[in-house]
């Protein structure tokens, strides 16, 4: 089973970041701003999916999800715009732009 690491941009232009095992289905459910929506996204609509990969295990995804929280917003815009590869984020350190 494949995971995925996300970023969405929020209609206050904040970005979030997350991880599913499907990621149309958990797009969904934030979009419906039900009771699956994540608790930060709760009002923030319309979304957008600025950004996503695949991983091959949950570990690798939470792994990587961890990374990218660590980023700056200016770093996740990198990200999205294909300026900043996932995989080449290094642990537990600062990037310099």
């Amino acid at each position: 089973m494949s995971w995925h690491l996300y970023i969405l941009r929020c209609g206050d232009d904040t970005l979030y970041t997350g991880i599913t095992n499907d990621l149309h289905r958990r797009f969904e459910e934030h979009q419906s701003n039900g009771p699956k929506c994540a608790k930060y996204l709760r009002g923030r609509q319309p979304l957008t999916m600025i950004f996503h990969t695949e991983f091959e295990s949950k570990s690798e995804a939470l792994k990587a999800e961890i990374k990218v929280k660590r980023l700056t917003r200016e770093q996740k815009k990198l990200l999205a715009s294909g300026k900043l590869i996932v995989n080449e984020i290094p642990p537990k350190s600062k990037i310099k732009l």
